[in-house]
């Protein structure tokens, strides 16, 4: 299936950042870059008004501020997302600190030193630090990146003898890196002990013993609560993911051999969200197949779709396309018998929204009005925008893949990386929005833990509901149960 990217739309919006220190910078600095900022390097190429391209060395220059500038936020978030591509975060630390010192030197060497100018700048410089720590952590994991945070810092405090605002604000800014770092670890355990229970191949649950085993009807027989639920268990795995992961997934299927940021595993986060999906899509189906009785098999079908309706409704696409997509598997759509007694006309709405054709066209339209009804939404039900996390990562990588990182001239393709960041913005941004919905672990535990058939067993399963209507199905079916019976 291909997807086409339309042309780049630079929109330079409010990007994850931390929020300024007004007391520290007072008001004239706004965060915002001023006009003349064009002029301050040559080495820069702007189109309308917007940054397109740079060679490295300027765009390094363009992210410390100086005493009358201080770089607009969403060119800290873009820049220090995009340059990991070409030079590591603890190599651009100590290029950073190196023009700090300088302009702290030349400050200094003033017939009189100005130590209000120079405490104007040291804060500056510690927001910057501040917004990256917060936004980035994980670029301090290492023992040289930390140590040069750290050598940083303590040039800067030289500044403020007299008032401790800078030091506490650096104490703030170690405490906070340790409470990010602390917390993504936690994440990894989590994410490790709640990882799926799969059925062994040649697995499969016998009609005689099906009542000694639960079903999603005897754990959760409303759609809405079910939705609900899936919807924490989306925004919790979610959560683990990073921007740098997002940009890493998109360079590491290139190219990887001139990238500086290449981790395998970053890769953890993204393929256990991306395990989810295949992991509903599957109990989806293993819950219709499992059962025998045809009247029984069409109340769980028709539960399934009203649990895709309330997702749709919810703003949670991810869980949807997982519920369509284990309903399309072969051994429940082979089940004509049921199909004939379900009412599909919900269904089949739902599945326009998830058509494939033109790009997924009524899905972005639906994408676009749930985001935009987020962002006026004052209810915290209405703020939930969960995409369809395969889409949003063909997304990336396709831009990714068609433009260069670097023009003919050797610069930085920051037009590109404008976009790319954009989308990776409006993830993280739909990422933080807190899961208002009471919790209910019966049911999440269920989700998560609910035995699953392997497709061997799926395929076994439809066939004992319905049987063989044709010998190409016949012929499966032997080939199947001989196999299994040689586990």
């Amino acid at each position: 299936m291909r997807f086409h990217r339309t042309a780049f739309h630079i929109r330079q919006e409010t990007m994850p950042q931390t929020a300024l220190f007004p007391s520290m910078l007072g008001s004239e600095c706004s965060g915002q870059v001023q006009a003349d900022m064009k002029d301050r390097v040559v080495d820069l190429t702007f189109q309308d008004g917007s940054l397109v391209s740079g060679s490295l060395e300027a765009l390094i220059e363009r992210l410390v501020p100086t005493l009358d500038y201080y770089p607009d936020r969403t060119y800290i978030f873009t820049f220090l997302l995009s340059t990991r591509v070409f030079i590591h975060p603890s190599d651009l630390l100590a290029k950073v600190g190196q023009i700090c010192l300088k302009q702290k030197q030349q400050l200094e060497m003033g017939a009189e030193t100005d130590k209000v100018k120079l405490k104007l700048f040291s804060a500056k410089i510690v927001q910057l630090l501040q917004e990256w720590t917060e936004t980035f952590p994980c670029d301090f994991q290492d023992r040289v990146a930390r140590k040069e945070l750290k050598d940083i810092a303590w040039k800067i405090c030289h500044c403020d003898e007299g008032n401790s605002t800078i030091k506490k604000s650096l104490n703030h800014m170690m405490e906070g890196l340790d409470e990010a770092l602390s917390s993504r670890e936690q994440h990894k355990e989590t994410r490790g002990q709640i990882a799926p229970v799969v059925s062994e191949k040649g697995t499969l649950l016998k009609a005689k013993s099906q009542s000694a085993h639960k079903d999603i009807l005897s754990v959760c027989g409303d759609a809405l609560v079910l939705a609900q639920q899936l919807s924490h268990v989306e925004l919790e795995r979610i959560r683990n993911i990073y921007p740098e992961d997002l940009l890493h997934l998109c360079i590491h299927t290139g190219n990887t051999d001139n990238h500086k940021c290449c981790d395998n595993k970053k890769r953890q986060n993204l393929e256990a969200y991306d395990n989810w999906f295949n992991q509903l899509s599957t109990l989806v189906a293993t819950e219709i197949c499992r059962v025998v009785k045809k009247k029984q098999r069409t109340r769980v079908v028709e539960f399934f779709i009203d649990v895709a309706r309330e997702c749709f409704n919810i703003g949670n696409f991810n869980s949807l396309m997982a519920i369509i997509s284990g309903m399309n598997l072969s051994p429940v759509a082979r089940l004509k018998k049921t199909w004939s007694k379900v009412k599909t006309a919900k269904f089949d709405i739902l599945e326009r929204y998830m058509d494939p054709s033109s790009n997924f066209c009524n899905y972005r339209t639906a994408l676009q009005g749930a985001a935009q009804q987020s962002r006026a939404a004052h209810s915290r039900s209405n703020k939930i925008v969960i995409p369809v996390y395969n889409l949003f990562v063909k997304d990336i990588y396709f831009l990714n893949k068609m433009h260069p990182d670097r023009l003919p001239n050797g610069h930085v393709n920051f037009k590109k990386f404008w976009e790319l960041s954009r989308q990776i913005s409006d993830f993280m941004t739909w990422k933080a929005i807190e899961c208002p919905f009471e919790i209910n672990k019966r049911v999440q535990n269920y989700l998560l833990t609910a035995p699953i058939y392997t497709e061997e067993a799926l395929y076994i399963a439809s066939f004992e509901s319905e049987g063989p209507e044709n010998h190409r199905e016949k012929d499966s079916l032997k080939t199947l149960r001989a196999m299994l019976n040689r586990v």
